[in-house]
């Protein structure tokens, strides 16, 4: 079981391990042992995560979100097989825990009356100063 919060843990049969041969060093190892972990969660079809963790949860994973609704990490930083399967295990929650916060509303303001007046203010002096770059006549000498 894969505990994210107080209010949630995930089951062990939502999650679905595969193991490859991953890039990088690792000496004569790196050729015959499988030690990246390639975790599967799938999240759409959780029963423990609320609709507006999952649309959340969508949007934060990005690349990692499949078209059948399944997170994807994938973990080969270290050469030993469990500790990757620790460390994707660990950005998953991670990754959970982030969808289970709620964004703040935010709130319109308006700009203050003298923020525009020294907007406009700079926008006239940046004017005349371009309008200074003309062409000079030659018909004043």
């Amino acid at each position: 079981m894969l505990h994210v919060n107080d209010q949630i843990s995930i089951e062990e049969w939502e999650l679905v391990e595969s193991f490859t041969r991953a890039q990088g060093p690792g000496g004569q190892n790196v050729n015959k042992v499988e030690t990246a972990v390639e975790l599967r969660f799938e999240a759409e079809r959780s029963p423990h995560l609320s609709d507006t963790v999952k649309r959340r949860l969508k949007r934060l994973a990005g690349r990692r979100w499949t078209q059948d609704g399944a997170v994807v990490i994938l973990a080969q930083e270290t050469r030993s097989q469990a500790r990757n399967r620790d460390l994707a295990r660990q950005r998953l929650a991670d990754l959970i825990r982030r969808a289970t916060i709620a964004p703040k509303r935010r709130i319109p303001t308006r700009p203050t009356l003298g923020s525009q007046r020294r907007r406009l203010k700079a926008k006239s002096e940046r004017g005349a100063v371009k309008a200074l770059r003309g062409r000079v006549d030659q018909g004043d000498e």
